[in-house]
């Protein structure tokens, strides 16, 4: 609570229709464009091509240590950034948090990017995160629930200064049949994956000018960033490699057990047929 106070899942949006609040994150978030097939402004809609955003809200939490006051024990960020720490200014307006009610204004709008905040307080508790998008992706928002943790496992060790309390989730915003404009705008950045074009589409390449802009809302110059998890594809690619590994050495291993239980079977009857 405030100084104040005495107290790898996937998701997928329609650009026209977001479900409503829920605590549980579906696997993913899809947005679709309106119905509309062709927007002067915006261009026509284009079939069967999707565009996915990784996104990662989470917080980071450092203990005061002697600084800390019954009331002000920790100073905490809560974010949401790119899964590699891009600029999501692309396709994120602005992001709205909801704190606990006991803090001088709860609710905080973060207009640019990088969408984050930062506070003191002394208490756990579920931050609501509303990311609102450009006018050509969707009207309607989008909610995260995110618990702030302050203290870590028993199993972690005492509380240090050096060593803050993470807690990360991953998803992954799809835009489903996006407009021409939009898809121009996004491919190419960082922050965003166009898996396929239809055939005969061309788009114009990036500027110099877009791509400084690109760059002046991403954290990967944060000071926190060296506590970010690892949610790239490379880090989970090497995680299933290593579990393969080890499955592929236990079969072995039961292996060599089979066939020498086998092999004492066999002297066994070889003896008895004596």
């Amino acid at each position: 609570m405030p100084n104040s106070s005495p107290n790898r899942n996937k998701q997928a949006i329609d650009q026209s229709e977001v479900a409503g609040p829920s605590k549980k994150s579906p696997l993913s978030i899809m947005v679709r464009s309106s119905d509309d097939h062709e927007n002067k402004a915006l261009g026509k809609k284009m079939k069967d091509v999707e565009i996915s955003m990784p996104i990662v809200y989470g917080s980071v939490a450092f203990w005061l240590g002697k600084k800390a006051s019954e009331h002000q024990s920790h100073r905490w960020t809560i974010y949401v950034r790119g899964v590699t720490n891009e600029d999501l200014g692309v396709v994120v307006k602005r992001a709205v948090f909801q704190l606990h009610s006991s803090f001088n204004n709860p609710t905080r709008v973060i207009d640019t990017p990088p969408f984050e905040l930062t506070e003191c307080g002394w208490g756990e508790f579920e931050i609501a995160i509303t990311l609102h998008f450009h006018s050509d992706i969707s009207d309607k928002a989008l909610h995260l629930y995110h618990h702030l943790k302050l203290y870590p496992e028993e199993d972690s060790g005492p509380l240090s200064m050096k060593k803050p309390v993470v807690v990360e989730s991953y998803d992954e915003i799809v835009l489903a049949e996006p407009f021409e404009g939009l898809l121009s705008r996004v491919h190419n950045h960082p922050a965003v994956s166009v898996p396929r074009l239809p055939p005969g589409i061309t788009l114009p390449s990036l500027d110099k000018e877009d791509a400084d802009k690109r760059k002046r809302g991403d954290t990967k110059d944060n000071p926190l960033s060296q506590w970010f998890q690892n949610f790239s594809e490379a880090d989970e690619l090497l995680k299933l490699a290593a579990a393969r590994q080890q499955v592929q050495a236990h079969i072995a291993r039961l292996r060599r057990q089979l066939s020498l239980i086998d092999g004492q079977h066999q002297q066994s009857k070889a003896v008895t047929d004596l």
